[in-house]
């Protein structure tokens, strides 16, 4: 699944892509807005962690569960 997050005073937004699903990526943002902790953390597909101030977090957008990409892959 994709999830791009919007950062405050941030022109570009943080993106990847993730094997959770939609439901465990908004219920650890929730918890961590509502405990006050000041990071939220996510990996990737590759194994790369993110840690993101919960205050700085605009939006989410979650995206649906992805299938095959075709193309090139890095």
């Amino acid at each position: 699944m994709e999830i791009r997050i919007g950062i405050k005073h941030s022109p570009r937004e943080l993106a990847f892509d993730t094997d959770a699903s939609a439901d465990q990526v908004r219920s650890s943002i929730e918890d961590a807005a509502s405990k006050g902790d000041a990071l939220v953390s996510f990996s990737d597909v590759k194994g790369h962690q993110y840690l993101v101030n919960t205050e700085s977090i605009t939006y989410v957008e979650l995206g649906g569960e992805g299938g095959r990409k075709v193309g090139f892959i890095s």
